[in-house]
């Protein structure tokens, strides 16, 4: 199909961006995982298979850094932009978009950083369901929790009473976990990045410098929640929501934090129950423009009221480069059958993009924030299945359905 690709560089950088070429990688040089052990692992496996020209970057630039998948950042921006540049059906046009065209198939794709000018355009385009940061919580798997501590209860016993599960802390654990908040290392903003919080959203760590007590009447408050092992109220509480149906995965309820990934993990295993937590997203705050999926899109990334639109990329809600990639993917498939006119396709729900966007695309409005993959969201396997061997089992029979799929895929290429 021909495409009309609009990229604002080189004639205006976001605050992130320095290179001229396409696909610059400003955080990391890294792409995570990239065993089968890891959901993100998996996902690039399923892109390799798709034909993604992404992966095909990263192979072809890959640097040595261990288990993970690393690569030249000069030299991955300059293979996909020569891809781009001597294609025949890209048209490749540097000027930055400030609103949208009002006919034909169009894919927004414009990043956590989109431009002041479009990021207007898509406010009137999404409601109120446009968002200009992350104030995010950890998010730990349920198998990791102990259970012989946690216990499941609502607020005086309103709604169901698996809604939430609550770790409770005494009063000498709920001032060592404070105390560590505080000396705890922190992330520092860069420029563009310092915002202004309201007051619901404000890290853990700034609320626990207001004073010693300040958590015990805010998000870890223990009022109209019993112990059942010791039958009274608890010292103080930290409470985790369902972040899935299933209830594979649970959110730290008021925890957005700008403490460091590595004292994230240190710090929040000193909460009685967590003392062995899988985390499945770590927290964090900081600029990103993303709009609320599931009140938004279809799960062919398709705009509900306009389905001649797709989205694609973090504005999506998805979280990295390689969930990134495979959204994109995904939206330029189904763009693609949309223009031959044939019907948008749906990657199976047991495959990491599934999984992904059967998240994305069907989370709780209200909650929704943005997600990585991780195995959490993947639907159960059936039967017992040792823990050691679950990750595998659950690659295995993704890998076996997008082979599966990847034919029907096929089928629609002329």
């Amino acid at each position: 199909m021909p495409v009309i690709l609009c990229e604002m560089k080189p004639q205006r950088f976001s605050p992130a961006h320095t290179l001229p070429g396409l696909a610059e990688l400003v955080c990391s040089n890294s792409l995570r995982g990239d065993s089968l052990d890891n959901a993100v692992g998996l996902l690039k496996e399923e892109l390799r298979r798709l034909g993604s020209l992404f992966m095909e970057a990263a192979e072809a630039t890959r640097v040595p850094a261990g288990g993970a998948l690393a690569v030249d950042r000069e030299k991955f921006s300059a293979f996909i932009t020569a891809k781009i540049n001597n294609h025949p059906l890209i048209e490749l046009r540097s000027a930055e978009m400030t609103g949208i065209p009002a006919t034909g198939i169009v894919i927004i794709a414009s990043g956590p950083l989109t431009s002041d000018a479009l990021a207007e355009k898509l406010k009137f385009l999404s409601g109120d369901y446009l968002y200009f940061y992350d104030a995010i919580a950890p998010i730990v798997t349920a198998q990791s929790l102990n259970m012989a501590t946690v216990f499941a209860a609502s607020r005086y016993g309103k709604g169901d009473g698996d809604d939430y599960l609550n770790c409770p802390l005494n009063r000498e654990e709920y001032e060592r976990f404070v105390q560590e908040l505080l000396g705890g290392e922190k992330v520092v903003a860069r420029d563009f990045e310092k915002i202004v919080h309201f007051e619901g959203c404000m890290p853990i760590e700034e609320l626990a410098a207001r004073g010693v007590e300040t958590l015990r009447f805010g998000p870890m408050k223990p009022v109209g929640l019993v112990d059942p092992r010791t039958g009274r109220e608890p010292h103080a509480v930290i409470q985790l929501r369902k972040e899935t149906r299933e209830a594979t995965l649970y959110n730290l309820v008021g925890f957005q934090t700008k403490l460091t990934w590595p004292e994230q993990q240190r710090i929040f295993r000193m909460i009685p129950g967590l003392e062995q937590a899988e985390f499945a997203r770590l927290g964090s705050m900081h600029r990103n423009t993303f709009i609320n999926a599931p009140a938004l899109l279809r799960p062919t990334f398709q705009l509900q009221s306009d389905p001649r639109i797709f989205f694609a990329g973090q504005i999506t809600g998805v979280e990295g480069y390689v969930e990134s990639a495979g959204s994109g993917w995904l939206a330029g498939v189904n763009a693609a059958r949309l223009a031959a006119g044939s019907e948008p396709l749906l990657p199976p729900e047991n495959t990491a993009l599934g999984a992904l966007v059967r998240h994305i695309t069907n989370a709780g409005i209200r909650h929704f924030q943005p997600m990585n993959v991780n195995y959490g969201l993947f639907p159960e396997l059936a039967g017992k299945v040792k823990k050691k061997e679950r990750r595998g089992l659950l690659a295995a029979r993704a890998l076996a359905e997008i082979d599966n799929w990847r034919n029907e895929v096929n089928s629609g290429r002329k």
